[in-house]
């Protein structure tokens, strides 16, 4: 059975082995260690969220408070890894990453997660979540088209990115992109800025 739960520290060194399944072409320098995952639930516990099967850690977010900022870069968020980012009474939930490991896909998990981290906006009284998201699918059309004609397709329906247009789908709005934002060959290092208010419902749905 699939269940969301808050990370807790012996989860740490699995979520780091998730880390490298989940995103294979990131700089392993911006990956997310076991250190890290501690850290990170020592600061701000209740933004750190995974996905158990049973034991195994299936999928995984997270997240610190910021403020809404449209022009960033991942390294100046996550700061090393340690998201000594965080700002404690910034208005916005910023999530860092979110990953569901291959075998899983298609059953829910990542929307489960976004759902999961909506809730907290709304616990929190915040006034939405933010993301910066890779389109994945731009990294081997670079060479094609320009950037913003690629989201303008995404954003129109016109053409599906495997991680842009699921976001679009749980009620992300774009507000940008970013040029620079990450050091990832899938996505040419582009990154595309979502926003998510908390009036907005984000139904977790079931995970299968």
């Amino acid at each position: 059975m699939l269940v969301v739960t808050h990370t807790q520290p012996e989860h740490a060194e699995r979520l780091e082995e998730l880390q490298r399944i989940v995103f294979p072409t990131l700089d392993d320098a911006q990956r997310f260690k076991a250190a890290h995952y501690r850290a990170h639930i020592a600061m701000f516990p209740e933004g750190q969220m995974c996905v158990l099967d049973g034991e195994r850690v299936v999928g995984m977010t997270s997240t610190i408070r910021h403020a809404l900022d449209h022009d960033h870069t991942f390294a100046e968020i996550i700061e090393g890894g340690w998201l000594t980012s965080h700002q404690p009474t910034a208005r916005w939930l910023y999530g860092a990453d979110l990953g569901t490991h291959p075998d899983y896909r298609g059953r829910g998990i990542a929307r489960a997660l976004y759902a999961a981290r909506h809730a907290l906006v709304q616990r929190l009284g915040l006034d939405g979540q933010m993301t910066v998201g890779m389109p994945s699918g731009y990294g081997t059309l670079a060479h094609e088209m320009a950037i913003d004609a690629y989201v303008a397709e995404v954003v129109a329906g016109a053409r599906v990115d495997p991680t842009i247009s699921a976001q679009l789908r749980i009620g992300f709005e774009p507000r940008g992109v970013i040029d620079g934002y990450i050091d990832d060959p899938v996505c040419a290092g582009y990154g595309v800025v979502l926003v998510l208010p908390a009036a907005r419902q984000v139904p977790a749905g079931r995970m299968s």
